[in-house]
Formats: structure tokens, sequence, C-alpha cells
């Protein structure tokens, strides 16, 4: 396979982290927390990639779902974090095996293949009155004043009361089963000769906007990802500095991008 990544900041000032194995990428996105927790949601990002890239390296054709899961716990352990009370991740893991592409999605990262996008949207599906109350607001201009910080806490501490549990949505932190919610794929190569990885920093804006970062190939030729994200960030500072256009929670989330080709 074929791997291009792109990250905005870069790698060590993001809580967005990428792996990459010799068959595998790993997506990260650590929630941005609003409310105090004991490590920073890129420390744990970081060190949950690094072990699933640990363990597909050693074991290219691990189950992906057991993978992630003791690495869940293996983090959770290593860092002494107890469910409830710990940082957050999205992880997506694409692999390449036996002609086949595998696909495991736990969180809102997203994944644009060559006739679908697929993520995990039960976050959004809650739709708490706190999300709704803030993006209203951003849209008549009132910009990421107090209000609109108290309002993202508060959505933060009640997302934070469905995290994990039958009904609420699942993420990636100190309990190993949310690794079993996890959305699961496999797709033979010969339909899936490509895949876009992004979290949903990058996503958002770039679907926005209406850039598409296709593989040489695909349909057109996608300018290079840095530059795509460049576009994005450019865009959110002088075009949309108070996100009246496209509602979010802060000015600029981070953003990355993987593109695969397999060959």
């Amino acid at each position: 396979m074929k791997v291009e990544t792109a990250q905005l900041p870069p790698f060590e000032d993001s809580d967005d982290k990428i792996f990459v194995t010799p068959n595998a990428v790993i997506m990260l996105d650590g929630a941005s927390a609003f409310m105090p927790v004991p490590v920073p949601a890129a420390t744990y990002a970081e060190h949950l990639g690094r072990h699933i890239a640990h363990t597909l390296t050693t074991a290219p054709e691990a189950d992906l779902v057991e993978a992630l899961a003791e690495a869940i716990k293996a983090i959770a352990d290593q860092l002494d974090l107890t469910p409830g009370r710990s940082p957050s991740s999205t992880v997506t893991i694409a692999r390449e095996r036996d002609e086949h592409l595998d696909l495991l999605i736990l969180g809102d990262n997203v994944v644009v293949l060559p006739d679908q996008s697929i993520t995990d949207d039960r976050i959004d599906r809650l739709d708490l009155e706190p999300a709704r109350r803030y993006r209203e607001r951003l849209t008549t201009g009132c910009g990421f004043d107090n209000e609109h910080r108290r309002l993202v806490r508060e959505l933060q501490r009640q997302q934070a009361e469905h995290r994990n549990q039958p009904g609420g949505y699942w993420i990636a932190e100190a309990n190993p089963n949310a690794a079993r919610q996890a959305l699961t794929l496999t797709r033979r190569i010969c339909k899936t000769p490509w895949a876009v990885l992004a979290t949903d920093g990058a996503y958002n804006t770039l679907n926005h906007l209406r850039l598409a970062p296709l593989p040489i190939g695909a349909r057109t030729i996608s300018p290079p990802l840095d530059e795509l994200l460049t576009q994005c960030q450019r865009w959110e500072s002088e075009h949309d500095p108070e996100a009246r256009k496209l509602p979010r929670a802060k000015r600029h989330d981070d953003k990355s991008l993987t593109r695969i080709q397999i060959e």
C-alpha cells in the first residue's frame, strides 16, 4: 500500500495522531477536553496509537477489535485511567490483508471509499441541547464568547454521561469493551483500490468547501494533502473566523488526512 499523510498542526503539537505500519494505517483524534482529565488527550492518543501499531507490526493479521481492546486496557493500566474520568480518542484502522481491506471505525473520523463514506455518528445522534444551542448562537454572530465556552463544557459533561453506555456512543477511553462496539467492514481490494481517512476537523471543512482529497487516478488529480489542510485553515481564519458559516466548537480543530492507494 502507498500511504500519504498530512497533519495541521504537526504530529508533536496535535491531538490527532497517525501511525503507519507495513500494511496498516491507524488514525486517532484525541478529544479536546474543556473539563479536567488526568493526562492530555494527545498523550493518551499517542500511547494508544503506538500500542496498536506495535501489535499490527508484530502480528499483521491480528483481529482488529481484539487489538484495540487490548490496547485500551494496556494504556488505561499504564496511565492509571478510570472509566468516566479519562481522556478519550477516536480510532480508525485501515489494513491491507489477503486481497482485502479491513476497516475499523470507533468515533467520528471519516473513511471515504470509491463508492461510499463511512463514519461512526453515534455521538451526533445524541442530539444534545448544548450542541444545538452553541451552533444556533454561532450562526447569529455570537462568536466564541464566555457563553459559548460554558455551553461546550456543559456539552462535554452531558456527553460523558452517555459515553460507552448502551444507547449512547462508544469511544476509546478506559473501558476495553468499547472496542467491541466499533464499526467494522471488510472489502475486496479489487473493489476498493483507494481510501481516504480524515479526522472530523479536516473532513468537516473539506466537505463544506467541497474539496475532495481523492487519490491520483480516482477521478482527478487532487492537490497534496498538506495544501488542502492549509486551504481549510486559511478559510476558517479569513472567511469564517466566528464560525457563522460552519458552526464548530472552536475556530480551528486539529486536522489530519491520510490517502491510501493499494497497489
